[in-house]
């Protein structure tokens, strides 16, 4: 196979998330030699069965897939990959992308919203997205119903788009949105995680949710529950250190509630696209003060931080991380100031735990037990 072939093997393989994909470039000096010592790792932490590492076959029907939709495959590490969402600590380690992959470099601004919008929210989507597009910044967005749609098709108008989809490039959702997703393949760039042939289910959403936030310099929420996935996109553009604009609504409306305790919270208050522009910084802050905004080539040996493990410490890692997780999400961080193991102990057992299925890493570097979260 060839080595985008062996790479996206690897991807593809059962148990390895963006963070796991990350944590084996940095154990093995090639993606062959991670792919032979999955099994091995899986079966460390008590991984009952096989694990499914798809066979050299199925990785050629993907890649043909997407040579057959018009898309372009980028691998984290690539000089098309999009340089902001090469900072995320959790960026997909692939993505697919069918249309005008430069725009993937331009200032990014995300707008998002209520799915079921108001006429007015609707409205002041159309005019915020149009007024940012036609100022030079795509906007991204995530091809839902309401909010969503508005901001697309009026930054469709007046310069263009980025949809973040939740399944395949081959799925349309939801689906009287065919005709829109065409034209922004057209006119802009669709952007995928997933393989062809993906449906959009309930916890691909969230993954979406850190594209769209990773992709931008800010995130604009229109009309957002206090439990709603724009305020998940936001929360995922704090953890990354974009900025965040919200429009202000009627406390009598339970769709402004969101936006609303944004603003409360220190979020900036947007009552137009001039509001945005006076406040976009030109590269993320917060988390990232020092980052260079270029996609980082995949780490090949150990982190220079990172002390070797022993055999012995290995051994008391595998038995007592598993006791300190649980349903609840517990960042790595935390995790690492309650146990006394080395870095690449942690990272070396972690690895394994998500292999043998037994643990999710969810965004913002956080893990739980898979049986219970």
């Amino acid at each position: 196979m060839s080595d985008k072939a062996t790479l996206l093997r690897l991807i593809r393989t059962e148990g390895v998330g963006p963070r796991t994909f990350r944590r084996l470039r940095e154990r093995f000096a090639s993606p062959g030699e991670a792919l032979d010592a999955l099994p091995a790792l899986a079966r460390q932490v008590g991984r009952r069965g096989n694990l499914r590492i798809p066979p050299p076959a199925e990785i050629r029907r993907e890649l043909d897939r997407h040579e057959a939709l018009g898309a372009r495959l980028i691998f984290l590490g690539d000089a098309d990959y999009p340089p902001l969402l090469a900072l995320l600590p959790d960026a997909p380690p692939v993505i697919a992308v069918k249309g005008d992959v430069a725009l993937l470099h331009r200032p990014v601004v995300a707008v998002v919203g209520a799915r079921n919008a108001s006429a007015n929210g609707r409205r002041i989507a159309a005019d915020i997205a149009g007024e940012l597009a036609a100022a030079g910044h795509p906007v991204a967005s995530g091809l839902a119903r309401g909010i969503d749609a508005a901001a697309h098709e009026a930054a469709l108008r007046e310069g263009t788009t980025i949809a973040a989809i939740p399944g395949g490039l081959d799925v349309v959702y939801p689906p009287e949105h065919r005709d829109l997703q065409a034209h922004i393949a057209e006119a802009g760039a669709v952007v995928a995680e997933a393989p062809p042939g993906t449906a959009p289910l309930a916890r691909h959403f969230p993954k979406r949710n850190r594209i769209i936030a990773g992709l931008a310099l800010g995130v604009v929420v229109i009309e957002a529950a206090l439990r709603s996935g724009s305020l998940l996109t936001a929360r995922y553009a704090l953890d990354y250190g974009r900025e965040l604009f919200a429009v202000p609504g009627s406390p009598l409306d339970p769709r402004a509630r969101g936006g609303n305790d944004m603003i409360r919270q220190g979020a900036w208050l947007a009552e137009s696209a001039a509001d945005i522009l006076a406040n976009l910084p030109d590269r993320p802050g917060a988390l990232f003060p020092d980052a260079r905004i270029a996609a980082p080539p995949p780490g090949l040996g150990e982190p220079p931080d990172a002390a070797p493990e022993t055999g012995d410490e290995l051994d008391r890692a595998r038995s007592e991380i598993p006791r300190l997780l649980s349903a609840s999400p517990v960042s790595v961080d935390e995790l690492a100031r309650h146990c006394q193991f080395s870095t690449s102990a942690l990272t070396a057992v972690l690895t394994e735990l998500e292999l043998a299925g037994r643990i999710e890493t969810l965004p913002g570097n956080r893990v739980c037990l898979l049986s219970e979260c």
